[in-house]
């Protein structure tokens, strides 16, 4: 294993890249506290972004459980999801590191490249059954960091009855141009077409990833053709009155609102809405987001990686190991992904959550298809590039820029 400094130097573009990265999805506020990992070797510290569960918690109870099993006493402490990256860069440079760390995946590159983390090499987490598209949000530099505790992701919830009324049948959409023909049948019907989140914030490139990866476009060149048909798409569709104006300043929460009203026949968002779905009052269903020409888009990954921060004490790596196998075995995950609303990051209990629910296979097959948004290497690189990307959505839906000036301007700025 290679030797860490105690006082680890992080580098700008981690400081930076945590400055403008936050979460598609957000948590509640957490409490604070920290604690040193050392002061007890039979302790050992957990720091998660989940404040909205206490002490009676299935997942407060699952962590003591495993600490039990691995013969240790948890503590463990539950910070804000936007608060837990720079909690975590603090407690690195003071060499107090939490033993476990579970954060938002487009965080961990970050970690990662500030030498905070352990690879999966020095470890020796098991990653094998882990579905790989999943676990390349936890890759940077060759090397993989920690392993996905669950995935969310995005998909096209439609209104049964708004589709019922307009003459659509749902089987039809199929790519692009089944759908924005669906759109005008809801249209001319005098019913709303789709709303989705396209702010100026990283929701707004969250949401957009799917039709600009639909497309067949990568963040490496945001002013492709294929990007510029993705944004040309939802241009058209606000301008053409598929789509409110009000999208420009929608969150996801905002968007889901609009839908909840029962007058949109579509709305992009995700798994974390399915609870609130079944509270609004009508029939509905779950498509996964169409690529142009067919087949299903690939949407990014939410959801966190559980992480092994590096310790001044290697000895503890062992103990921490059998932690992370502990809470990520079938079982446990099938629990602890049920509470949290997502979807499994392996085969096995995906099928199993499926047959559990048949409601989840749609979401199970756009986590299939989905994308991590610092895979590919991008790293550090993808705030950036992401803000560039969520500041050329908003030219082209406010009519300042076309779509193809919008994103050349975007991809000028990233270079």
């Amino acid at each position: 294993m290679n030797s860490t400094p105690r006082h680890r130097r992080l580098t700008a573009a981690a400081l930076t890249a945590l400055a403008v990265a936050v979460t598609a999805t957000a948590c509640g506020s957490g409490s604070d506290g920290a604690g040193s990992n050392t002061a007890d070797s039979g302790t050992y510290t957990i720091w998660d972004p989940y404040p909205q569960f206490d002490k009676s918690s299935a997942w407060a109870k699952l962590l003591d459980s495993c600490g039990t099993e691995a013969g240790v006493k948890i503590k463990r402490t539950a910070f804000d999801t936007s608060d837990l990256p720079n909690k975590a860069l603090l407690a690195a440079q003071q060499d107090n590191s939490a033993d476990l760390l579970v954060v938002d995946n487009p965080v961990v590159s970050t970690l990662a490249e500030a030498g905070v983390l352990t690879t999966t090499d020095d470890n020796k987490l098991d990653t094998s059954e882990t579905d790989p598209n999943l676990l390349a949000a936890g890759r940077t530099g060759g090397k993989t960091y920690g392993t996905p505790i669950g995935a969310n992701t995005l998909a096209l919830y439609y209104n049964k009855e708004v589709l019922k009324e307009a003459g659509v049948d749902i089987a039809s959409v199929k790519d692009w141009t089944s759908l924005t023909a669906a759109l005008a049948k809801v249209d001319q019907a005098g019913k709303k077409g789709i709303t989705f989140s396209a702010i100026g914030t990283e929701e707004g490139s969250f949401q957009f990833l799917p039709w600009f990866w639909g497309a067949g476009a990568e963040l490496t060149a945001l002013d492709s053709a294929e990007g510029t048909a993705a944004l040309q798409l939802w241009t058209d569709w606000v301008k053409k009155g598929y789509a409110p104006n009000s999208v420009i300043n929608n969150t996801q929460t905002t968007s889901w609102q609009e839908f909840a009203s029962g007058d949109y026949a579509f709305a992009e968002n995700g798994t974390w809405q399915l609870a609130n779905a079944k509270k609004a009052g009508f029939a509905y269903g779950v498509l996964p987001i169409p690529g142009a020409r067919g087949g299903t888009a690939a949407a990014p990954t939410g959801g966190e990686f559980v992480t092994l921060p590096v310790q001044g004490d290697t000895g503890r790596y062992a103990t921490s190991q059998k932690l992370v196998a502990c809470l990520t075995n079938t079982d446990n995950l099938y629990d602890t992904d049920t509470t949290l609303s997502y979807v499994a990051p392996t085969s096995e209990v995906q099928a199993k959550q499926v047959s559990a629910n048949a409601e989840l296979k749609p979401w199970v097959d756009a986590v299939k298809a989905a994308r991590g948004r610092t895979s590919d290497d991008l790293g550090t690189k993808y705030p950036k590039i992401s803000e560039q990307m969520w500041k050329a959505v908003q030219s082209a839906l406010s009519g300042s820029k076309s779509p193809k000036d919008a994103l050349a301007a975007a991809q000028s700025a990233v270079k």
